[in-house]
């Protein structure tokens, strides 16, 4: 009996060790493959805060400059609620926005913000694509396999 009772103890402690691994060397990570033709990303501002709005752009430059990425990944800039401010005529980011626009960037409003703000699309400048929701935009886009970016 106490022959079974130890070799009960001892298979059920072999069961819970872990066994030792080797170290991984990660001065050879390199990051991430790129293994498919295409990515897409929806970058989304949804607040006024001037410097979180550049660093918006900045990210979505960083991301097209990515060597694994060069020429294969279009992005979407949507603005909601508060992120309309981006895509207004009195506003100041038009040379940024023209200068994403000239990278393929698509540029879109939601259409629920302009409803509820009563702000018409002729305030907006006018190479701006509309959708009718924000966060039906998220959603859709992201069933579609697309990456969701926040700032």
């Amino acid at each position: 009996m106490k022959k079974h009772i130890i070799l009960l103890a001892a298979i059920a402690l072999f069961a819970f060790v872990k066994p030792a691994r080797a170290q991984v060397d990660t001065t050879a990570f390199n990051g991430a493959v790129a293994k498919l033709d295409r990515y897409n990303a929806l970058y989304i501002i949804n607040f006024t805060d001037e410097k979180r709005i550049r660093a918006t752009f900045r990210n979505i430059d960083v991301a097209m400059d990515d060597t694994r990425l060069k020429g294969k990944l279009h992005i979407e800039l949507m603005c909601c609620g508060d992120g309309v401010v981006v895509y207004m005529k009195n506003g100041i980011f038009e040379p940024l926005l023209k200068e994403l626009r000239s990278k393929g960037v698509i540029l879109a409003q939601c259409t629920n913000t302009l409803d509820e703000r009563k702000i018409d699309k002729s305030s907006l400048f006018p190479y701006i694509s509309f959708v009718p929701s924000g966060p039906g935009e998220v959603i859709l886009r992201e069933y579609d396999g697309w990456a969701i970016m926040h700032q």
